[in-house]
């Protein structure tokens, strides 16, 4: 794994399986890192330096990776250090085209709202994870949206199969995403045109 520094006496947290949702700018050289646990559900980190080429971090951080990650919890607060990490799900075709990383990152807009920060979430992480493996392997599809969509319902218990997934989480969270619709429209232009001539 690529190691950081340590910070004091912070007490680490044991490896899990962690997907990147979320990249923001902290400094010119440092980032927040939004992870998808496997063991903890939604966190935060902060990655000093991590965008120096000399920091054992470099290309190790991009939206959609996934590996082994074990981080220091911070004293205070939710953004904490992150220790190591070891990457082993690049996930390339999610950049490759402008749809795929669409709702590559709608899924995780989606599961910012829906679920707590730091409460683990086993199943919802493996939704995410063969969401985001399929769209790679298959690109995207208002198929993949409706079926991510459905089974997030169904995963957090507000499913009912006379209604779809989309209006059975609108009316749990109280909203959707608002990429969705600019989303839905891509996604609708894009099957209509991979559909066969009549």
């Amino acid at each position: 794994m690529a190691n950081a520094p340590s910070c004091g006496d912070s007490p680490a947290v044991p490896t899990t399986r962690a997907i990147v949702t979320r990249l923001t700018r902290l400094t010119d050289t440092s980032l927040i890192v939004h992870w998808f646990t496997q063991n903890h559900g939604l966190m935060k980190t902060v990655v000093k330096g991590a965008r120096r080429p000399s920091s054992p971090f470099a290309g190790k951080l991009d939206l959609f990776f996934g590996g082994e990650i074990s981080l220091l919890r911070a004293r205070r607060g939710e953004l904490h250090v992150l220790r190591e990490v070891a990457i082993d799900e690049w996930r390339e075709g999610l950049r490759q085209h402008y749809s795929s990383t669409l709702l590559a990152a709608y899924f995780g807009q989606l599961l910012e709202l829906a679920v707590q920060p730091e409460h683990p979430e086993p199943d919802i992480y493996d939704l995410l994870r063969r969401a985001l493996n399929h769209v790679t392997v298959s690109g995207a599809s208002l198929r993949a949206l409706r079926h991510f969509e459905a089974e997030l319902a169904r995963l957090l218990g507000v499913a009912d199969h006379q209604r779809s997934g989309e209006a059975c989480l609108t009316d749990a969270l109280g909203l959707l995403p608002t990429s969705r619709l600019a989303l839905q429209e891509q996604l609708s232009a894009g099957d209509s045109l991979n559909s066969p001539s009549a």
